[in-house]
């Protein structure tokens, strides 16, 4: 019974190997950060930022927006539900030293859905002047050129949607760096891996354009504002319409509070969740990856020292592939953050595991300190309902 086990554990040790080895060269192949040489005028762009709170980062982040150049008029529209957000004097004051952009604060007080972000978007969208819009979340810091990389393929009509990776710019705790190595390594090639088997029929939220008569064919954003996971939703049904969902070559970077492990676990365990209810199946098949903790039984199942120095070689393959990863959305210039998020896998692994499990059971989420309960379909109704 004992040598089964081994052997099954051994198996799912070795497919494990190859996943992890299948994402890191698909991640090696895209052509990441790659910026194209865009001189023909492009279409207006409406950007909306729908906003709620501010912290240390808010400021820089919004005022990235306002430090791009693009070949085609724009205007950035910020949303906010309560007129006294603090958030709101921190627009004010950019817009205010930034005259010649087109920008202003736009008081959202509709409550049109239990995602308060999509109820802001549309709200938002009814001040939208130019043919494409842009969503972005409150926290990304934008660079130069990324504008245009995020809009030129829509020029091609069968593309839908373009979106981009994103990195956690700033990991300031241990927590923090354990969930870096979720989004910096592990996230974006497992995406890039999904798409070597069938083409992107979801959207990644940090960054994405569209045109506004394409969502208008999927019904705006109303039909989004009971989901949780609306980016991927809004993805989804623009490949239903048989329109491409295209990855940018382009990274921006998220800039978040400083957060601890319980804050980190319920973000961990909500986006896992998310991903259940909307991708049952691959998410099931998502811990067959999980390469340290099946090394790790398979190790414990052997009791030798052959199986201890194998799992001592496959612990730092894990962690040098992850380095590499991890310095490559930082596009090299971030080589200590790299190492430490590289030595960090297999605890990330480990952790992994747990947090899949946990997301098994149970439909409860916090999002933004509500309690909300994720239904079948990926709507979100109160938790006390």
């Amino acid at each position: 019974m004992l040598s089964f086990l081994s052997t099954g554990l051994g198996s799912l040790a070795a497919v494990s190997l190859g996943v992890q080895l299948w994402q890191f060269f698909a991640a090696l192949r895209f052509p990441l950060h790659r910026r194209d040489i865009i001189s023909s005028p492009l279409p207006g762009v409406s950007i909306l930022k729908p906003l709620k709170g501010c912290d240390l980062h808010t400021r820089a982040c919004l005022e990235s927006w306002f430090d791009i150049t693009y070949p085609g008029p724009f205007q950035i529209l910020f949303g906010v539900h309560d007129p006294a957000d603090p958030v709101c004097e921190t627009v004010r004051s950019i817009i205010a030293t930034h005259p010649n952009v087109d920008a202003r604060l736009v008081i959202c007080p509709e409550k049109l859905g239990i995602n308060a972000k999509v109820s802001t978007l549309i709200q938002l969208r009814r001040e939208a002047i130019h043919p494409v819009l842009i969503v972005s979340d409150a926290d990304v810091k934008i660079q130069n050129g990324v504008l245009a990389s995020l809009v030129a393929p829509l020029d091609q009509p069968h593309v839908g949607l373009v979106n981009c990776f994103y990195r956690l710019a700033n990991p300031t705790t241990v927590a923090m760096k354990w969930e870096a190595v979720c989004i910096n390594v592990d996230f974006w090639s497992q995406v890039l891996q999904s798409i070597t088997l069938k083409p992107q029929d979801f959207a990644l939220g940090a960054a994405m354009s569209f045109r506004n008569t394409d969502l208008a064919q999927i019904g705006g954003f109303e039909g989004l504002a009971d989901h949780l996971a609306d980016d991927y939703q809004l993805g989804h049904r623009l490949a239903r319409q048989g329109l491409a969902v295209q990855l940018a070559t382009t990274v921006v970077e998220c800039w978040d509070s400083p957060a601890d492990w319980a804050a980190v676990w319920s973000h961990q365990l909500r986006w896992n969740r998310t991903i259940r209810v909307c991708q049952p199946g691959p998410y099931a098949a998502s811990i067959v990856a999980n390469l340290t903790l099946w090394t790790g039984l398979w190790c414990v199942s052997r009791h030798d020292w052959t199986a201890v120095t194998t799992l001592a070689g496959i612990l730092g393959l894990r962690m040098v592939l992850a380095s590499i990863l991890a310095r490559r959305i930082s596009r090299g210039d971030r080589v200590d953050e790299a190492l430490a998020l590289g030595l960090l896998a297999p605890l990330k692994d480990v952790l992994g595991g747990a947090v899949w499990l946990a997301a098994l059971f149970g439909h409860r989420v916090i999002w933004r300190g509500v309690a909300y309960t994720v239904q079948a379909d990926g709507r979100l109704i109160p938790a006390e309902s």
